[in-house]
């Protein structure tokens, strides 16, 4: 049985824009008296959804609005999402640096917490003597610190520097050393921002392997916020993706990231199309439309692999008779090219053309996909690429119980397969 090491039931946490606290005497008095009379705060009433994108009516804001999930021992959940869109908010409540609004949280064990670099280093100790503190603050004895002294720094690869106050490190250095202090003091819980991107090629490999074997072999929870997918994909055995303070999809990470990748690659063409003037192109030529029609498939069903597509697009060239050919190319939503189709080159006149594609059935395995439409001049010279011109989803809607649980790679082709017997 999974043991629940932290559960988190409606956590909110509410921030006013430009002030700390509630930023006056008035309203600090305001909510104390709502408090001795046992009512709500007024304030939670007025609270917007953190939307940076756009201008409200309040000076509060919600960072995190009714966060509910749990995390069972040794496992790995990736939190992802667009830059304020509350992780970091959230892991701080973890990490019990800041409190929340409403809400209750539980954690079973000791956490050791990276949410920016230097986090919990005192500036004028060495490294040696921030490896003992950092020990001490999570609980450990002196010689337990010292056991795993040797391989902290060996880790870390700073050795040259252990004896140097670590206001002189670089911010790669601070990383690897407050990495290493996190992940080799076993802590129950290992919480890391994305902090980890400050480090070099080598030390990230190394990062995430330790991450992957304090998992799997130290049986250890790990809480692991990231912009790389690769890495959450292969790292965590679930995913959350946090949007304007808000969960908007838990589960697979591999579902989740889709979900995540396709809100974020989406946009609304119409408004182009509907102005030539601003219609996607240049002297060259100008978008009229671009879509993805599933054929032989009720219009309101989501795409499934068992779905023929027919990718339709067309165009105006604006530049009398010229030699012209299409470069099309499809894309999973982590930026993989999955095919190039390549159309014949041929002169046309001024006006509207229109360009067909058509990918078969059981070719696309599930996921998001975006496409690339370049206008190539004689074969040559690029025109004009209209760059992630639309996106959409395929679904798998097989039924799992007596096959496989995934189908692996990013197409599915039904190629001869043959299977029988020679002696």
């Amino acid at each position: 049985m999974s043991e629940t090491v932290i559960k988190i039931e409606g956590i909110s946490k509410q921030y006013r824009l430009g002030n700390v606290g509630t930023g006056s005497l008035a309203h600090d008095v305001n909510r104390l008296w709502y408090k001795i009379r046992g009512k709500e705060d007024p304030y939670l009433k007025i609270g917007e959804e953190n939307d940076r994108s756009k201008k409200g009516s309040s000076d509060y804001v919600w960072a995190l609005r009714d966060i509910t999930f749990d995390v069972q021992h040794g496992e790995v959940l990736g939190i992802i999402g667009r830059n304020g869109a509350g992780k970091s908010t959230l892991l701080k409540i973890l990490s019990r640096t800041t409190t929340p609004t409403l809400g209750q949280l539980k954690i079973k064990g000791r956490v050791a917490s990276l949410l920016e670099v230097g986090t919990g280093f005192h500036p004028e100790l060495t490294g040696r003597e921030n490896v003992y503190l950092n020990g001490a603050i999570l609980g450990m004895t002196r010689k337990e610190i010292a056991s795993k002294f040797d391989e902290i720094v060996d880790f870390a690869g700073i050795e040259r520097y252990i004896d140097t106050p670590v206001k002189r490190y670089s911010s790669g250095m601070y990383v690897r050393l407050a990495f290493g202090v996190a992940a080799h003091l076993e802590p129950d819980i290992l919480i890391v921002d994305e902090v980890l991107a400050v480090g070099d090629a080598d030390f990230q490999n190394k990062a995430l392997g330790k991450m992957k074997d304090v998992s799997s072999k130290e049986g250890r929870t790990v809480l692991f916020v990231s912009h790389n997918m690769s890495a959450v994909r292969n790292l965590c055995t679930r995913a959350i993706f946090l949007g304007n303070g808000t969960v908007k999809g838990e589960g697979m990470p591999e579902e989740v990231i889709n979900k995540y990748l396709l809100e974020n690659a989406s946009y609304d063409l119409e408004q182009y199309f509907n102005d030539p003037q601003k219609a996607p192109g240049n002297d060259h030529v100008r978008f009229k439309s671009m879509c993805v029609i599933p054929e032989l498939s009720n219009a309101d069903e989501a795409m499934s692999v068992k779905t023929p597509i027919r990718i339709e697009f067309e165009f105006y060239n604006l530049k009398g008779a010229t030699p012209i050919n299409l470069s099309l190319h499809l894309c999973t939503l982590s930026d993989e090219i999955v095919f190039n189709a390549i159309s014949p080159v041929k002169i046309l006149e001024n006006g509207l053309h229109k360009g067909v594609l058509h990918i078969p059935a059981d070719f696309l395995n599930d996921g998001g996909y975006y496409i690339n439409v370049l206008i190539v001049y004689n074969a040559s010279k690029v025109i004009y690429n209209f760059d992630k011109a639309v996106t959409f989803t395929v679904e798998d809607k097989r039924d799992f119980q007596n096959w496989h649980k995934k189908w692996v790679g990013i197409v599915r082709p039904q190629f001869p397969f043959s299977l029988e017997k020679v002696e």
